[in-house]
């Protein structure tokens, strides 16, 4: 077995593997990678506190046991955390427990059949991490997490998409920044429906929890994407439920104020603090000022379960979209995943003038062989050949190649400072754009998929020219 070490983190670190009870911790830069001796399943991390380059190790004393204690001297590393993987053997990707305090997020990702990555990512603050991403950024450049049907807590296994421990503040504090509502006049009030099944919460709690998150000061430069869909199309007639819609908008907290309605896809820096309308619902849009102008962004195609991607346009913005949905059975998993990850790739079409914005859906069901938990999150051992992997921890395995690629050879920074080595990490790392909406959105136990959808928003960005839309 042989470990990788890749530091994807924007400075440099230091590294050791276990091995003797002294050993020397070895300077890593950025976006460089590091080959353990073979058989090396532990190693230390330390902080890089600037080092002059001609320094390049340091005699430690490992102990596998607790942190390392501060060694206290100008500018050494002063922070250092025993790193133990062996708990991920045989795994096809697994997210490595550290200890608390630990500023990193670390994944170990199998390669081969006897080769790992050890992918040490920043742990961003998931709560607040658009606050990163600069103004002028496009939506539609942006890889934003979402949760498919976000509301649909009860009714399993068909109709339940989201775990009860994940309500919708949760979700918001955990990176989902786009939402799939659904709702349904009852008794006079909105309320979140899957289908036909009632989902216990009210638009109004719903609209509380959007303000709550976007006015709280960790929380404000933040955006959320909110698309709002019918489903009681049986009972009310469009025109009525639009109408509902911004009734109860305009008597929640916040009001219209808190809302972008412009039927185009903004920049960041034109919605922080606000909640962006996407309106699956509206018809002509006749109870909205500006009619579907003013309505938020408004698809104009979305066919039901349409298996190849479909294209709309919003105003000079191409939308191209996968929500094949109604998948035959569990078998089809795999398909479903690769047409969902593929979208996340921006077309060569795409630039500043041309931009495209891509919508996946990594949700898919069908009863009895496919329900949402079983799709999503898959069933038995599949790492060790026992069971199906679902699509969720395919998604996982996909972000962890591509995000591979950014850490370049040590060999070719070996005499660059650090600034240089960030920047070949924009120049080179993967673009992956896209808002993603997905079932049970933490499982499996322990995924970490949402912290590497969120991570692409800081790979891949050369410039300008890495702000398309």
């Amino acid at each position: 077995m042989q470990l990788t070490i890749l530091n994807l983190t924007d400075n440099g670190l230091f590294y050791a593997s276990k091995g003797t009870p002294t050993g020397s911790l070895t300077r890593l830069p950025s976006c460089t990678s590091a080959v353990l001796p073979k058989r090396a399943h532990s190693f230390v991390l330390a902080t890089w506190q600037g080092r002059s380059k001609a320094e390049s190790s340091l005699d430690f004393d490992l102990d596998e046991k607790s942190v390392l204690e501060d060694v206290g001297v100008g500018e050494l590393p002063t922070t250092q955390f025993f790193v133990d993987s062996r708990r991920a053997e045989g795994l096809r990707w697994k997210v490595l427990r550290v200890p608390d305090g630990c500023p990193w997020r670390i994944y170990r990702y199998k390669t081969s059949r006897r080769r790992y990555n050890v992918m040490i990512f920043p742990r961003r603050d998931m709560a607040s991490f658009l606050s990163d991403v600069p103004d002028d950024i496009a939506l539609s450049s942006a890889c934003l997490p979402g949760t498919h049907d976000t509301m649909a807590f009860y009714g399993w296994p068909v109709s339940q998409c989201q775990s009860v421990k994940t309500p919708l503040l949760v979700q918001l504090a955990s990176g989902i920044r786009v939402l799939d509502i659904r709702l349904s006049i009852n008794k006079g009030r909105l309320m979140a429906y899957h289908g036909q099944y009632p989902q216990r919460a009210t638009f109004m709690s719903i609209l509380t929890d959007l303000y709550d998150f976007l006015t709280s000061p960790g929380s404000a430069r933040e955006t959320v994407v909110v698309s709002v869909k019918q489903e009681d199309y049986d009972n009310h007639t469009p025109e009525a439920f639009s109408v509902k819609v911004r009734e109860e908008i305009e008597a929640g907290p916040g009001g219209m104020a808190l809302w972008y309605l412009k039927n185009r896809i903004p920049t960041l820096g034109e919605v922080r603090g606000k909640a962006v309308m996407f309106s699956r619902f509206g018809v002509d849009g006749s109870a909205w000022e500006g009619g579907l102008e003013g309505i938020g962004i408004h698809p104009t195609n979305w066919p039901d379960s349409e298996k190849s991607t479909f294209t709309w346009e919003c105003k000079n913005t191409l939308v191209q979209t996968q929500d094949w949905y109604h998948i035959p059975s569990f078998l089809s998993i795999p398909e479903k995943a690769e047409m969902s990850t593929n979208l996340l790739i921006p077309p060569e079409t795409a630039s500043a003038s041309n931009p495209v914005l891509s919508i996946t859906y990594f949700s898919a069901s069908s009863f009895p062989f496919a329900t949402p938990t079983v799709v999503s999150t898959g069933f038995g051992w599949p790492s060790f050949g026992f069971g199906v992997e679902g699509v969720n921890s395919r998604v996982a395995r996909f972000l962890l190649a591509a995000l591979s690629s950014t850490a370049i050879p040590a060999q070719a920074v070996s005499d660059a400072g650090e600034s240089d080595a960030a920047r070949a990490r924009y120049d080179e790392g993967p673009e992956l754009r896209g808002w993603t909406l997905m079932d049970f959105f933490e499982e499996p136990v322990g995924s970490g998929v949402v912290p590497l959808l969120v991570e692409c928003n800081f790979r891949g960005r050369s410039g300008a020219a890495g702000r398309r839309g």
